[in-house]
Parts: C-alpha cells; sequence; structure tokens
C-alpha cells in the first residue's frame, strides 16, 4: 500500500487523491501547491506515489514509470483504502492519465487532470492515450496549459472527448502550466486560476 500524505481537513466532504507524474516526488513544488491550496479551501487531499518513485525517494536513483499494469493497481490500492464514495482522482500529467483510466470501474465521484499528456511533444495524437477519454461517463475538469506540447489549446480542441470533461485553459501555460514572461502572467498566478477552478469543480460535485 502507498504511504499517503494527507492535506486539509479531516472532515471534508470531499477527498481528492493527487498522483504525481513521470518526473517528480509528490512533495514537488507543483503538487504542494495543489494539494495546500485546496486543503485550505475545505477539501482533503491525499497524495501518493508510485513504486518507482518511492524507490526513487529510498534510493536516490531516477529509475524509468512502472509498467502501466503496476500504475493502476497502485491508484486502486489507494482508492480502495480511502473509499470510492466521496473520493475525486487525478494529479500531474502521467498520474492524471493512469487516473482517468480506472475512474470508472472504480466508481470515484470526480477526476481531476493537472496537464494532460494527450501525446508526446513533437508527436501526434496518441490514440491510445484518448480513446477511453471519448467515453469517459466520470465527472471530469481537465486543467491544461494552452501552449502545452503534451496537448496544448489548437491540438486538444480538434479531439473529440467526452461530455463529462470541462476542460479550464491556463493562458500560455506550459505543461506545469508556467507562461512565458512577455504574457505579463505567472507561474502562481496560473496555478491559483487551476486551484479555484478544481475547488469550483469540487463543489458543483
Amino acid at each position: 500500500m502507498p504511504s499517503i500524505l494527507l492535506d486539509g481537513p479531516d472532515d471534508a466532504p470531499l477527498t481528492v487523491a493527487l498522483a504525481h507524474g513521470a518526473g517528480a516526488l509528490m512533495d514537488s513544488p507543483f503538487m504542494a501547491a495543489f494539494a495546500e491550496g485546496l486543503g485550505k479551501r475545505g477539501f482533503r487531499v491525499a497524495r501518493f506515489e508510485f513504486p518507482f518513485m518511492a524507490a526513487r525517494r529510498e534510493t536516490g536513483v531516477k529509475r524509468p514509470p512502472d509498467r502501466a499494469p503496476v500504475l493502476l493497481d497502485a491508484w486502486r490500492e489507494v482508492i480502495d483504502e480511502l473509499g470510492a464514495e466521496n473520493l475525486v482522482i487525478g494529479g500531474k500529467s502521467m498520474g492524471g492519465r493512469i487516473a482517468s483510466m480506472v475512474a470508472d470501474e472504480t466508481g470515484v465521484k470526480g477526476l481531476v487532470c493537472l496537464g494532460y499528456p494527450f501525446h508526446a511533444p513533437g508527436r501526434p495524437m496518441n490514440p491510445e492515450r484518448l480513446a477511453h477519454l471519448q467515453h469517459l461517463k466520470t465527472r471530469a475538469l481537465f486543467c491544461q496549459g494552452t501552449r502545452d506540447t503534451l496537448g496544448g489549446a489548437e491540438d486538444v480542441e480538434t479531439y473529440t472527448l467526452s461530455k463529462a470533461i470541462a476542460m479550464h485553459w491556463l493562458n500560455d501555460g506550459d505543461h506545469g502550466f508556467k507562461p512565458r514572461k512577455a504574457s505579463g502572467l505567472t507561474e502562481a498566478g496560473n496555478w491559483q486560476s487551476a486551484i479555484g477552478a478544481i475547488a469550483g469543480f469540487l463543489r458543483r460535485l
């Protein structure tokens, strides 16, 4: 069972479980900002690490992500531990993608993806990463940078996605929602915009 790091009140009406992406730990600045931000808005947030990242924490050695079955099973274990009834799942990039693959089967209340990796940088859309999103039944919010190299606005707006999915675009944001200086926007501002959108989505659930 993955170790779980909790933020926010224990008696919150909803718990949001967030998984990291392929390259950063669960307590990275990005993950911490979203967990703490949602916790301050009255939601309980649970963060965990996939086995490959937990091993990296222990050894200091970077490892490639686990194979999909291992990642999927880690999510199922976390959902079983927290209970699906009042649980929203999701996460950064790969963490959110894997969550989206178990959302319908586990009966969770919602899904939140932070920078969904629709394709590799500079590559065309990956049908394998899109197919299940066309039929997703779980209510979902995808927060995405408009110039995300793994799925920016120009790309994603041409895709056919389930009506259960709502998009929240972060202006000029990259895969981590960071804008260019010339935009006059800030990374912190885009993070807060995404956190506010997620909080609104959770309240509607």
